[in-house]
């Protein structure tokens, strides 16, 4: 069937269903097969000017448009004779094929690395929240502290300097507490809501990091 353009062709795969009534199937059959020509000239003649409205590596389009077309259609609509309908398929010029055969090796690609990049991103979020909560863990708890050493000298190695550079901060937040407390005071502010909030979070911190004892 010519595409748009005549240049290429669109090659139709027809499956009709044939009926009758009263009639026995090996009268159907053998009346179908003569009938055949026929009904391949009568989908010619509703396919051709839609084929031809059809770009050649559109061919796709053409099949829903062209079942669109013969949906609830019958041939012939009137007498005793056996009646069929028709479905098809199409494929694209075999030409048209080799054309597009490198544009889509190339989508495939990209959507398969695009597929693998997520993945890799979802591992690494998740690995990465696995290992905050580990490191969280380890720093709070002595015992644990020291088994980090038996995953391997390199992870303890890490894990040591993440440690000491976490307690290096501690310090220098614990004393822009005490100063900020003490600058409220100088002011002669008084024991207001806002300074109260302050020494509660200097409490709430030295608690945590172990810097005074607990009552």
């Amino acid at each position: 069937m010519p595409a748009k353009g005549d240049a290429f062709d669109f090659r139709l795969y027809a499956v009709y269903v044939w009926t009758a009534h009263r009639m026995t199937f090996e009268e159907l059959r053998f009346r179908a097969e003569g009938y055949l020509t026929w009904a391949c000239g009568i989908l010619r003649e509703q396919a051709v000017d839609l084929a031809r409205r059809h770009e050649p590596h559109r061919s796709h389009e053409l099949e829903q448009a062209l079942n669109a077309h013969l949906s609830g259609q019958r041939w012939p609509r009137q007498g005793t004779a056996p009646s069929f309908t028709a479905q098809v398929r199409v494929s694209p010029d075999e030409r048209v094929r080799e054309r597009l055969r490198p544009y889509w090796e190339e989508r495939i690609k990209l959507e398969c690395d695009h597929e693998l990049q997520k993945v890799r991103a979802r591992q690494a979020d998740d690995l990465t929240r696995r290992w905050c909560a580990v490191l969280q863990n380890l720093e709070g708890d002595p015992v644990t502290m020291h088994a980090a050493r038996l995953t391997g000298e390199q992870f303890a190695e890490v894990f040591r300097r993440y440690v000491a550079e976490r307690r290096e901060t501690v310090p220098e937040l614990v004393e822009l507490l005490r100063e900020a407390i003490r600058g409220h005071n100088d002011l002669n502010m008084g024991p207001s809501e806002y300074t109260q909030a302050w020494d509660a979070a200097l409490r709430t911190y030295e608690l945590q990091h172990g810097l005074v004892e607990r009552g």
